[in-house]
């Protein structure tokens, strides 16, 4: 598990980076960059690179945030209980480091039923490896 003080995440996050997967906070809908983003690649962790999705299973679920209907790695993302907001909800985190993801819906498309409605802020797409 990767730690750092607060100090060492702002100085390596913008506010709003920082704000999302530090503060577990949420940016608004149709607002970040890859929510209708339609390119090929891994979405990684912004705070340390952790591969967490792959774009063949990004859909457009019309909520205004990206969404998946499963992890590139289930061992790389953790889930927790948020019952902030007067709601039930399940937060997704970076496995490695913690960070505030976005959360997870059993509303979502086959085959899982799943949605993993994450913050653009969050991410960083990496096109895939073509040399292979």
């Amino acid at each position: 598990m990767i730690e750092k003080t607060e100090a060492q995440w702002r100085e390596q996050l913008t506010p709003e980076q920082y704000h999302v997967t530090r503060e577990a906070g949420t940016e608004r809908a149709f607002s970040g960059k890859y929510w209708d983003c339609k390119e090929d690649g891994v979405y990684t962790c912004v705070c340390c690179g952790t591969e967490l999705f792959d774009a063949e299973t990004k859909f457009d679920s019309g909520t205004g945030w990206p969404s998946f209907y499963q992890p590139l790695k289930v061992e790389n993302v953790g889930e927790k209980e948020d019952n902030s907001f007067w709601m039930r909800r399940v937060e997704v985190v970076c496995s490695n480091c913690d960070a505030h993801l976005g959360h997870v819906f059993p509303d979502g498309p086959a085959p899982t039923g799943l949605r993993y409605c994450m913050n653009s802020a969050s991410l960083d797409l990496k096109p895939k490896d073509t040399s292979e």
